[in-house]
Formats: C-alpha cells, sequence, structure tokens
C-alpha cells in the first residue's frame, strides 16, 4: 500500500467524525463510483419489481379498486371485512399455518441431513446423488407421478394395490376426499422440497476449511455432531440462512401443489390457502384492492417467520 492511501485510510476516522452522514455517503458513493455504476441495474431492477410493488399493493390495499376505475380510498375497510367477515379467509389461514408448519421446518431439515450426507460421497457419486435428488423440485411432470399413484379408480395404483390385498372394497377418490388431501399434498410438497436450499447447503459444506476440524479436535470436540455443531454450522450460517428464506417462501406459497394435485378450488375448500384465496380475489373476481390486503398479511406473515428464523438461527454453535 502507497504512503498516500496510507495517509487516507488513517485520516478516515477523523474526517467521517467531522462530516455528516449524508455528506460522507456521497463522498463515498463519489470515490466509488465505478462500484456503484457496476451493481446500479441490480439494484434499479430490484427497486422496480421488488420495492416499488409492494408499496403499491400497501396503498392498494386501502383502496376499492377493479382495474378498470380509478381507486376509491376505503382506509382500513379490507382489513376489517377479511379478519371479521370472511370466514373463507380465515379457513386459509389455518390451512396455510398448518402445511407451512408441518412442511417448512421438516424440509429445512431434510435438506440439511440429506446435504450432509452427500457431502460425505465421493465427487462423482456426489453429484450422481445431488441429481437424484434434486430432481423431482425441477421436473415440470412431477405432478403425473402422484396423480397416477393415487388416481381414483380401480387403475390406481394405491387402489389396486389395496383393492387386491382385500384391504378395501372400492377405488378412494383420494384426492376428493377431505380425510386425505391435506396428507397427501404435504407429503408431495416434501418430497418436491429439495430444491435450491438443499443445493445451496451442499455449497456451504463445500466451503468449511478442513483446518478447522482439526483445532476443534484439540479443543476437545469428540465426534462428528460436535463437528456439525460447533464448526460446521456456524461456518456455513449464510447458506443457512438462504435455505431458510427458501423455506419459508416455499411453504407458504404452496398453492400449486393443491391446484395441480385436487384443483382450484378444493373440494369443502379443506386445502385452501392464502395463496388460493390471494389468486381467487386477483385474478378471478378482480377485488384488486381487496386482494391487496391478503397479500399484504401475507407478506406479514412471512416477515415475521423470517425474523424468528433469523434469532433461531444466531444461536447455532453456541
Amino acid at each position: 500500500m502507497s504512503e498516500k492511501a496510507v495517509m487516507q485510510q488513517q485520516a478516515a476516522p477523523k474526517l467521517r467524525k467531522d462530516m455528516t452522514k449524508w455528506e460522507w455517503t456521497l463522498r463515498e458513493m463519489k470515490v466509488n463510483k465505478v462500484g456503484y455504476f457496476m451493481v446500479a441495474p441490480y439494484y434499479i431492477v430490484f427497486m422496480l419489481f421488488t420495492i416499488v410493488p409492494v408499496f403499491v399493493s400497501l396503498f392498494l390495499s386501502l383502496t376499492q379498486f377493479n382495474m378498470l376505475e380509478a381507486p376509491v380510498f376505503v382506509g382500513v375497510d379490507n382489513y376489517i371485512r377479511l379478519l371479521l367477515d370472511d370466514d373463507t379467509f380465515l379457513l386459509a389461514v389455518e390451512n396455510t399455518l398448518v402445511f407451512a408448519t408441518m412442511t417448512g421446518p421438516v424440509s429445512y431439515l431434510l435438506s440439511l441431513m440429506f446435504a450432509w450426507f452427500i457431502n460425505e460421497l465421493t465427487p462423482k457419486i456426489r453429484a450422481v446423488v445431488t441429481l437424484i435428488f434434486y430432481a423431482p423440485s425441477i421436473s415440470g411432470q412431477v405432478y403425473l407421478i402422484w396423480q397416477t399413484l393415487f388416481s381414483s379408480d380401480q387403475y390406481g395404483w394405491v387402489n389396486g394395490t389395496l383393492m387386491k390385498l382385500g384391504i378395501i372394497n372400492g377405488p378412494i377418490l383420494w384426492f376428493q376426499d377431505t380425510d386425505y388431501i391435506m396428507t397427501l399434498v404435504i407429503v408431495v410438497a416434501l418430497w418436491t422440497s429439495l430444491g435450491t436450499s438443499f443445493l445451496s447447503f451442499i455449497a456451504g459444506f463445500q466451503v468449511v476449511d478442513k483446518s478447522l476440524y482439526e483445532a476443534g479436535s484439540v479443543d476437545g470436540v469428540k465426534n462428528r455432531w460436535q463437528e456439525l455443531w460447533y464448526i460446521t454450522l456456524p461456518v456455513m450460517k449464510n447458506q443457512m440462512m438462504f435455505g431458510a428464506i427458501m423455506a419459508i417462501t416455499q411453504s407458504f406459497g404452496f398453492g400449486a401443489i393443491v391446484t395441480a394435485l385436487c384443483g382450484f378450488p378444493s373440494v369443502d375448500y379443506c386445502a385452501h390457502t392464502i395463496m388460493h384465496h390471494l389468486d381467487d380475489y386477483g385474478g378471478q373476481r378482480w377485488e384488486v384492492g381487496y386482494a391487496s390486503a391478503i397479500a399484504t398479511i401475507l407478506f406479514a406473515v412471512m416477515i415475521g417467520s423470517n425474523l424468528l428464523v433469523n434469532k433461531l438461527l444466531s444461536k447455532v454453535g453456541k
């Protein structure tokens, strides 16, 4: 480092103390203008397609809007109607929370444990096994397998097997029976849950410095479980946080699974979710203000879940 750069680095704390926060920010942006120019396309796209739509949705949730006429401000009437008068929405919240509770943590732990297992394999075998586990999450025809297995007639594999064994006398309408729908969609969701978070965990295991395990053995780490808890997981916290965000997003947005297997709406709304309710009012009834209120509540629930998971992950390794 040159003498001039060293002097500038030493003078930086005093200069920052003498300047306001805004002045310091403008100065830093001017000094690092090339870097800001390089990341500007991402921030512009992020602002236009993520931040701006969130604020637009917040505003529209306080209006009555049908996409044809100008929005009419109604205050919190949409939220009052949603929470006090819409029984279907309350049922959707219950179904969503049940599904998120069952699939979110389980899929997260499955992704972590399978990634840990695969990391112990040789590189060639690891690549093949990773593809096997990851394939269901990217297959466009994944639901055909389950629709074939649980077909509602006697030619379905499950019905045919159970009837051949004498367990049932006639075919069961699996995806039209309220006793089975939720269980089946949860199983399918878990089967397809080893997606992006699964790959991020595998990548995280690969970047752990092997010398840390040697240092840990000197400090008293005695087995693989202690290595995982005290060394591996703290090192890959970034990947764990990313995986948690993906698991939360997936568990609260599982409406496509129900629609593909059970149709829309499901029988007696037994698997009706917040995403279905949002699609119903926003995409079919064109009550965009009401749909925005639904989206706002879902957004708040996901943010709260994210903060909770972040707090739990901060305790890893302690």
